[in-house]
């Protein structure tokens, strides 16, 4: 549990009933401001308030690295440069845009929650409208609701709580209910209700690089003065966490069958509970059993605690096609294609594609 100080220096009580004195919150909020405005990341989402664009970024941003986000929202914004333009994509320019970015339910979420949007004619200006929308849960409610309305709501995400739990040196388990609620409490104490949306974004800042989860850089953390766990020697005991489950390993064949400048590949139906609408390449549940004849390698795929190994083989055209159809090569760039297909295709490629090194002439007699 939180080690608690609610006495304050000059003897009174903090009104919150803070995990800090409230003389010591002053100084971490002070602190955290005059850090991130130094040493913020030049990132394209926060040069703009516009709830929007802070929307877009915070939905790719989840169970995603901010490097790989960074070409993907441009790319998104440049085709849907607003809530109506993303209302009216079609689901096969939607997919297009999203594919690479992994869970997939998010585009169509966003979707949704566009079409919501303009029917309703703005952009929800309060957290509960913000958060009654497809897809939108506290975290990012709260932090779409601060940087775009400077409306004080707290954010509480995986970096949040690192940074929390060695901040107070508390050993809470953040992968329960019970440590979230503990600590999204300490975040809303310490939040600066003058300036949410940065004091959040640099909680957030401070836990991506420099409270690492590996080898935090204590030195130069602005809040090192104010840190328990750091004056406790605990800070690489921080944070406690449950032990996610053990990875789930599979190996699974795909298959590579041409006719001419075609090749066969299936789409997922719209209802399914996975990809939606993406096109793959045929495994033997699509097309019954086959004799692969050319084995073009494998390739590995992680989703969740998933661990795939796939094969990609060659095999004669089959008697039925099951759900898979023919599709000209030259037409598969605009199709949403999944990642596995494409990396299945990339390996094809590399396989087939003939070798350019100059052959050399023999030597002279």
């Amino acid at each position: 549990m939180v080690l608690r100080e609610n006495e304050a220096d000059d003897g009174q009580t903090s009104p919150l009933g803070t995990t800090f004195p409230k003389s010591q919150i002053t100084r971490i909020q002070d602190l955290l401001l005059a850090w991130f405005r130094r040493s913020r990341r030049d990132l394209p989402w926060r040069r703009t308030s516009d709830p929007y664009r802070v929307w877009v970024s915070e939905i790719m941003l989840q169970q995603t690295r901010v490097t790989a986000v960074i070409p993907f929202y441009e790319r998104f914004l440049a085709r849907c440069p607003d809530v109506e333009a993303l209302a009216a994509a079609s689901e096969s320019d939607l997919l297009s845009l999203w594919a690479g970015l992994g869970y997939y339910y998010r585009a169509h979420n966003m979707q949704r929650a566009a079409r919501q949007i303009v029917e309703e004619g703005a952009f929800p200006p309060t957290f509960a409208g913000i958060r009654a929308l497809p897809g939108v849960g506290d975290y990012t409610a709260a932090a779409i609701s601060s940087i775009s309305f400077g409306l004080p709501h707290a954010v509480v995400d995986g970096n949040v709580l690192r940074v929390l739990s060695r901040l107070l040196n508390d050993t809470s388990d953040i992968a329960t209910s019970r440590g979230k609620r503990e600590f999204t409490r300490a975040a809303d104490e310490l939040l600066n209700r003058a300036h949410p949306g940065d004091h959040n974004q640099a909680l957030m800042e401070l836990g991506a690089t420099v409270c690492l989860p590996r080898k935090p850089q204590c030195l130069v953390c602005p809040l090192s003065e104010l840190c328990r766990a750091r004056a406790a020697g605990t800070v690489d005991q921080l944070p406690v966490k449950t032990k996610a489950k053990s990875p789930v390993s599979e190996e699974r064949t795909l298959f590579w069958i041409t006719r001419g400048d075609d090749l066969l590949i299936w789409q997922r139906a719209p209802e399914s509970k996975l990809m939606p609408g993406f096109w793959e390449l045929p495994e033997l549940s699509e097309l019954g059993q086959l004799e692969p004849l050319i084995e073009f390698g494998t390739f590995g795929h992680s989703i969740t605690f998933h661990r795939y190994l796939f094969r990609v083989v060659s095999t004669a055209v089959p008697a039925s096609l099951g759900p898979a159809r023919w599709v000209p090569r030259t037409n598969l760039e605009s199709l949403p294609l999944s990642t596995i297909a494409r990396k299945a295709m990339r390996l094809v490629a590399r396989k087939l594609e003939p070798s350019r090194a100059p052959k050399r002439r023999a030597a002279s007699a």
